[in-house]
C-alpha cells in the first residue's frame, strides 16, 4: 500500500509541475522537511534548507515571470521541458520501495508523461489566449495555472487518492480541450445535413 500512495503522491506532484515547474518541488521540500513525506535516498537533498530557499526563490521568480505579458510565451519554450523533468525528479524522490529501474521507468512515463501532457495544454491553452484576446488575458490564465498547480500540489500530499482522481478528470478535459484547440469544434450529423 506504501508503494501505491508513494507513486500516487509523484505522480500528483507531476501533474502539477505542469502547470507550474518550482511550486510542487517546493510543495515536496516543505513535506519532506515536515518529515511528512519520506523520501528516496538519492533525493534526500530535496528536504535540505538550501534546497527549500532555492525552491521557494524559484517558485517566486516563476510565477513572477507568467504575469509579464511577453515572457509568458518565452517561459513556455523554456518550462515544457522543465516540467517534464521536474514531474520525472518528484515522481522518482517520493518512490522509495521500488528498485531503481522499476523506480525509473515509473518516474520517466508516469510523472514525466503527465507533466508533459498537462504542460501541452497550458501552452495550447495559452497560445489561443495570446491569439483570440491579444494577451490580455493571459494574467487570468496564469491565475488558473497557479491555482491548480497550488491545490493539485496539496491534495498529491495530503489526499493522493483524490489528487489522482483529480488527474483522470483533469486528463479528460485537456485531451477535450487539445481537441477543439487544435481542430476546432466537433461537427454534428445534424450540422452536416445543412
Amino acid at each position: 500500500m506504501e508503494t501505491i500512495l508513494s507513486i500516487l503522491i509523484g505522480v500528483g506532484l507531476a501533474a502539477a509541475c505542469g502547470f507550474r515547474v518550482f511550486l510542487p518541488l517546493l510543495a515536496l521540500s516543505i513535506a519532506a522537511h515536515s518529515g511528512h513525506v519520506p523520501l528516496s535516498s538519492d533525493f534526500a537533498w530535496v528536504a535540505s534548507t538550501p534546497a527549500l530557499v532555492a525552491l521557494a526563490t524559484a517558485a517566486v521568480v516563476e510565477v513572477g515571470a507568467y504575469y509579464v505579458p511577453w515572457l509568458d510565451h518565452a517561459l513556455d519554450v523554456v518550462a515544457t521541458p522543465a516540467a517534464v523533468l521536474a514531474g520525472v525528479v518528484a515522481t522518482a524522490a517520493v518512490v522509495t520501495e521500488l528498485s531503481p529501474v522499476v523506480r525509473w521507468g515509473v518516474a520517466i512515463i508516469a510523472g514525466g508523461g503527465i507533466a508533459g501532457a498537462v504542460q501541452g495544454a497550458t501552452v495550447l491553452t495559452r497560445l489561443k489566449s495570446g491569439v483570440t484576446t491579444a494577451g490580455l488575458a493571459n494574467p487570468v490564465v496564469a491565475t488558473g495555472e497557479l491555482v491548480a498547480s497550488a491545490v493539485q500540489s496539496f491534495l498529491a500530499i495530503v489526499l493522493p487518492v483524490l489528487a489522482f482522481v483529480g488527474i483522470l478528470v483533469l486528463l479528460v478535459v485537456v485531451f477535450t480541450a487539445t481537441r477543439r484547440i487544435l481542430f476546432g469544434r466537433p461537427r454534428r450529423l445534424h450540422d452536416e445535413r445543412r
